[in-house]
């Protein structure tokens, strides 16, 4: 059996109440051997730091999203200082800008985002970063974030994060990659849709892929219309050792590997 890396799933979400321990045991039992569950918010951050507690496999991002970007108060920030010191608090995020659905102000959403970013530097963690029609304003913001990383000499300089559920152009990749970004890559790269951005994927080395479910949304082809879950990271492995050329195998084990690097898990 191959091992596999769920890097992004929101197993604390109500949509797995019925059935949470079946759905991390599928996982498991495919050879699921890792699943990042990035907060949105504090309370979202708390429960499952309360999972990675319970699962092996589950590790944890903690932070506030941007669409939730209106909940951060004067307490939000120390709050965060104190998760990010759990033994299974791996990354910041999900964090990043969110100008589709617009629910906070861009200038509190970009504010917030660079507290993060510094709390980041600061614990020497990667970010997990949400992009949603924001890219010009997230890349500059990173750039900047990133050319600070280089000049303090951070080993984090070397391995800041990742692009999740990428859905960005070939220039968006290219600058995010020159920057030791890595690219995450979710379900719809198996939409019949999705010829861009599988042109896209084929272009990037695959040291630079991470694999992403997103549950319980962006459900791959075969399942689409149904609640996603970590087990079917499988689908998006897949889809992208097609577009490499290579055996399964080698997309599984290069996609987990690069997991360990960036997240130390």
């Amino acid at each position: 059996m191959f091992s596999l890396a769920d890097t992004h799933c929101h197993l604390d979400f109500d949509a797995f109440d019925g059935d949470r321990d079946e759905v991390i045991s599928r996982a498991r039992d495919a050879g699921v051997v890792r699943m990042l569950n990035p907060g949105i918010d504090l309370s979202s951050s708390s429960k499952a730091l309360r999972l990675a507690e319970m699962y092996e496999e589950v590790f944890v991002a903690c932070g506030v999203h941007p669409n939730d970007a209106l909940s951060w108060d004067g307490e939000t920030e120390q709050t965060l200082r104190q998760m990010v010191n759990h033994p299974k608090v791996v990354a910041i995020g999900e964090i990043g800008l969110d100008y589709y659905r617009d629910r906070a102000p861009r200038d509190l959403q970009k504010q917030i985002l660079v507290k993060q970013l510094a709390l980041a530097a600061e614990a020497v963690l990667p970010v997990v970063i949400h992009n949603r029609q924001a890219a010009e304003d997230i890349l500059d913001l990173l750039s900047a974030w990133h050319a600070d990383l280089v000049a303090s000499g951070s080993r984090l300089a070397a391995q800041p994060g990742v692009l999740h559920s990428f859905s960005g152009d070939q220039e968006v990749a290219t600058r995010a990659i020159a920057m030791n970004f890595m690219i995450g890559i979710t379900g719809p790269i198996t939409y019949r849709n999705a010829d861009d951005l599988r042109n896209i994927v084929s272009s990037i080395p695959l040291s630079a892929l991470l694999i992403e479910t997103d549950a319980p949304f962006l459900t791959p082809q075969p399942r689409r219309g149904e609640r996603n879950e970590p087990v079917y990271v499988a689908w998006v492995a897949e889809k992208i050792a097609e577009l490499h050329y290579l055996p399964v195998k080698e997309a599984m084990e290069q996609t987990t590997a690069n997991s360990y690097k960036l997240f130390h898990w």
